[in-house]
């Protein structure tokens, strides 16, 4: 009878194991994998530039575009299609967002020169972003005794996919083809059917404002273009031209703000004290990140001698550090700008390391631990910034508002791609790891200013009281 007993509860306890996995854990490893290929557009194509340059015929500046590019049409695809969720529904955008992924993976597999290359990657990018922003706004909008574990396995994911990246590209590169591996992003279509059945909140059938998305696409493009004009070999009068781009499409964009409060970018949000911060903090870590994973991997492998397989298999620790983080993160808001401060000493660390130490193996180990920390700091502020969203924005506006404030990220990751490879000219690599340090720093301060108890409620109790407190959801 005992046993029997035992077995009764073995059975049951599994079960209801199972049960929650589905309901929460399960939910949030999807929607990582949903998201997480759009990070392998940057760090994984990053080490095929070289093949890419060899095999076309183009110049090592040149190829830049292939990841400004991206960059570029990641950030805006997030945003306008995180806007059509809120208005057309999840799931219409979800479909048409993995339609515009697949004809950017076919396009960049057979793209005859750069140019069309170029153009292959801003359509897989539009549609990774389109991927990206149906997996933000299903985390959001999650339900609100769900969301602390679907954001924690949401991060944990993130931090795998982030920190595999060098690793992935190095492996597809050297095993297979170049090509394939600038279309890695087309990954998230592996998760997309698994995301189809959460995908089912409506749109609010509202009017999209295309001139605003318009405008806000041409001012950021220009600015991106001009911060890399640098690395992009742009003579003065082409970059004197994007400024004048970015600057009037700005001024445009804000007088439409405030004619238009309902428009694509709402008068009220960028006034939103919640959405500055997230601003800051995801702009400080995402140019972190992409400045180190720029610079690390070019010391790594010319001061060093590493392959990029070491690199990349050096970096995976940092996935598990991410994951354990982003697992305890709903109620240690301190995590996020410690980690973010920590990350900023090491790369400073890095630098003079690198400055003294003349290729010895210490300034090898400081330089993969500064490179580490970048993944727990990515994961962690994707968890705390989608928690702290989603207690502020109702339902209804989650998704666009997720959608540009992953724009002002990829931003900042732009920047900070542009900033290390200008500074790298007169600096040099260690140097420029001692300025971008900057980046984390922002993050962390940012954070410290925002703190505000949990990350992420920590149960019933807290549910209440955020019903009570905010626009119904």
């Amino acid at each position: 009878m005992a046993v029997q007993e035992n077995v009764s509860w073995f059975a049951r306890s599994s079960r209801d194991g199972l049960a929650r996995m589905n309901g929460s854990g399960f939910i949030g490893i999807r929607l990582g994998a949903l998201f997480g290929p759009a990070v392998f557009g940057v760090t994984a194509a990053g080490v095929a530039l070289p093949d890419v340059a060899a095999d076309l015929g183009a110049r090592p500046g040149a190829v830049v575009w292939v990841l400004t590019a991206h960059a570029l049409a990641l950030g805006i695809g997030t945003a306008l299609f995180g806007r059509l969720s809120d208005a057309w529904g999840v799931r219409r955008t979800l479909l048409l967002g993995s339609a515009v992924l697949v004809a950017g993976a076919l396009a960049c597999l057979v793209a005859p020169s750069l140019g069309a290359l170029v153009a292959a990657r801003a359509l897989l990018a539009a549609g990774s972003g389109a991927l990206s922003a149906v997996a933000l706004s299903l985390a959001a909008t999650a339900e609100p005794e769900r969301r602390p574990a679907v954001l924690a396995w949401f991060g944990s994911a993130m931090a795998v996919f982030s920190a595999g990246a060098t690793l992935a590209g190095g492996l597809v590169t050297q095993a297979l083809s170049w090509r394939l591996t600038l279309a890695l992003p087309a990954l998230a279509l592996v998760a997309m059917p698994f995301c189809l059945p959460p995908a089912r909140r409506a749109g609010s059938r509202g009017r999209v404002d295309i001139v605003g998305a318009g405008l806000l696409a041409a001012a950021v493009s220009a600015f991106l273009v001009l911060v890399q004009a640098a690395n992009l070999g742009l003579t003065w009068p082409v970059a004197a031209l994007a400024g004048v781009v970015a600057a009037l499409a700005g001024a445009a964009l804000v007088r439409r703000g405030r004619t238009t409060p309902d428009g694509f970018v709402p008068r009220d949000l960028p006034a939103d004290r919640v959405f500055r911060r997230a601003a800051l903090i995801g702009v400080g870590v995402y140019g972190g990140l992409f400045a180190t994973m720029w610079a690390a991997p070019q010391l790594l492998a010319g001061v060093h001698g590493w392959s990029v397989l070491t690199i990349g298999a050096w970096l995976l620790p940092g996935a598990l550090v991410g994951v354990v983080l982003a697992r305890v993160a709903g109620t240690r808001a301190w995590l996020l700008p410690a980690v973010a401060a920590v990350f900023a000493g090491s790369l400073v660390t890095a630098g003079i390391a690198g400055v003294l130490g003349d290729g010895r193996a210490v300034a090898a180990v400081v330089l993969v631990v500064a490179a580490s920390l970048g993944f727990p700091a990515f994961s962690l502020a994707q968890v705390v910034i989608t928690a702290r969203m989603s207690a502020s924005f109702p339902v209804e506006r989650r998704g666009g508002a997720m959608g540009l404030l992953n724009l002002t990220f990829f931003v900042g990751g732009g920047i900070g791609l542009g900033v290390a490879g200008a500074l790298s000219r007169g600096l040099g690599l260690p140097g420029t790891l001692v300025v971008i340090a900057a980046f984390p720093l922002v993050a962390a301060l940012a954070g410290v200013a925002g703190r505000e108890g949990p990350a992420v409620p920590a149960g019933p109790a807290r549910v209440r009281t955020a019903r009570r407190s905010s626009a119904p959801r």
